[in-house]
């Protein structure tokens, strides 16, 4: 009895069974491991959705599946958001493409906004920016192949998931107010008496330069995830000839922080001296002095509050949010370093200025955000030793922050003298471990090469 050969060569029957070959072959494409990283990372997203909706419906609101849902039809909450993550989705595609997908974008809005005039409904905009991401996604799924259909779904889920993390970020507030009735504010005020009360001073001042200057704060304050956009567009501005994403960028850093901050949230709940001491808080504010007269506490203990008001001040996530954005615009041109500068100051005076921050949030925000940063490139790169330093050594130094809040707040109120420089220099330590150890990882400028200095030949002797 004969066999008949196999038309199959050993390689592909290697490939088919699932090993890959002896010389190199990265075997069946589900084996890989960035396919493999990619696929955890999609299906641990989509979980943490789910897990939030659930819990949102709990409560008797929609969560950021449902919200994101309806803003295909009706009126979005925020049409700059929206067109900051179509932004970052076209990074992917040619100039030519842009310009059709802006298009179309445009052109559904003044549809949606036609319709919206004759109904007599809001007139938001940011529809048309929804539907050109998703349709970017099903161009990709449907026209696109191999590296080509990779990079043009990695640029739309980077822009939904700048969308989606600001509705996970409004889900995990609620939360924060449903699950915490009461509140840490007289801690945190307390240990704000080592730096002076600068949420007070703060206030004050911004009283005493008019709606100008508050206007100004309040813009500046309220569009920091549209400025964070830019910034990414500038990093990303090589992607579409490059045809990869770079290693890191700031946007991975923002949707970090707004991730994580949140969880601190609900071991730290702290609503903010506005509230807690100041007239917004109405009839739940331990009383009405901000930001004329500091409040006299004598034993801390947690307060009642709403259910209403989120929990969001320790740490200050927006004082992470643009202490990442002035790091990277570190390396950018001079309007953008500039940019970076005047957007962190106008974010720390905003934050204490309008009584949404006490001083020692301040404080944890910049050394949580250099932690999550640190981390952030640690993971581009390859972890090391001096990257497993760094971030441990941010980590300790916030964790022993939220303590001396939370369990030594009469302790630096009595010595501010000696805690307060004690509480800036841990901050500063953070500061300068971060620089000297990023600094480090920068690839060193390669000396240019001399050419060497050539012998001359011998002449013939004349005869």
């Amino acid at each position: 009895m004969t066999t008949t050969p196999s038309r199959i060569s050993p390689s592909d029957q290697s490939d088919q069974s699932g090993q890959s070959h002896p010389s190199g072959h990265p075997g069946p494409l589900w084996r890989r491991p960035r396919v493999v990283l990619w696929s955890a990372a999609g299906l641990a997203t989509a979980g943490f959705l789910i897990a939030l909706e659930i819990a949102a419906r709990r409560y008797g609101q929609p969560g950021p599946l449902t919200v994101e849902a309806q803003e295909l039809i009706f009126a979005p909450h925020s049409g700059p958001l929206l067109y900051a993550g179509l932004a970052l989705a076209m990074v992917v595609l040619t100039w030519r493409e842009r310009m059709i997908a802006a298009a179309a974008a445009v052109a559904i809005d003044i549809v949606f906004l036609l319709v919206r005039l004759v109904v007599g409904a809001d007139l938001n905009f940011g529809n048309g920016a929804l539907w050109v991401v998703l349709g970017l996604a099903v161009v990709a799924l449907a026209r696109r192949t191999g590296p080509d259909r990779a990079l043009l779904l990695k640029g739309c889920g980077l822009g939904m998931l700048l969308v989606f993390g600001h509705k996970t970020g409004d889900t995990w507030l609620l939360i924060t107010a449903k699950e915490h009735p009461q509140v840490l504010d007289p801690y945190v005020a307390l240990a704000d008496h080592a730096l002076g009360n600068p949420s007070w001073v703060a206030g004050r001042i911004l009283e005493s330069i008019g709606p100008v200057g508050g206007n100004l704060l309040n813009l500046v304050y309220g569009q920091l995830p549209l400025a964070a956009a830019l910034v990414g567009l500038y990093q990303l501005r090589n992607v579409a000839t490059e045809r990869r994403f770079p290693a890191h960028h700031l946007v991975r850093t923002f949707l970090v922080i707004g991730l994580v901050g949140p969880a601190i949230y609900m071991i730290f709940p702290v609503v903010g001296p506005v509230y807690a001491y100041g007239a917004e808080g109405g009839a739940w504010a331990v009383s009405h002095v901000w930001p004329d007269v500091l409040p006299a506490i004598g034993t801390p203990h947690p307060v009642l509050f709403d259910e209403i008001t989120p929990r969001n001040c320790m740490p200050s996530l927006h004082t992470a949010w643009a202490t990442s954005l002035f790091i990277h615009t570190r390396k950018g041109s001079r309007w953008m370093r500039y940019a970076g500068a005047f957007w962190l100051v106008a974010t720390l005076s905003a934050t204490l200025g309008f009584g949404y921050h006490y001083g020692v949030d301040l404080v944890a925000g910049v050394v949580f955000a250099l932690t999550i940063e640190a981390a952030m490139r640690a993971f581009a790169r390859g972890w090391d030793l001096s990257a497993v330093r760094l971030v441990s050594y941010g980590t300790v130094i916030f964790a022993a922050l939220l303590a001396a809040y939370r369990f030594l707040p009469r302790e630096l109120a009595a010595h501010p003298w000696l805690f307060g420089p004690l509480l800036l220099l841990a901050m500063a330590s953070v500061i300068v471990y971060f620089i000297r150890t990023t600094q480090s990882w920068d690839p060193k400028p390669t000396p240019p090469r001399l050419p060497e200095p050539r012998t001359p030949e011998p002449q013939p002797e004349l005869a």
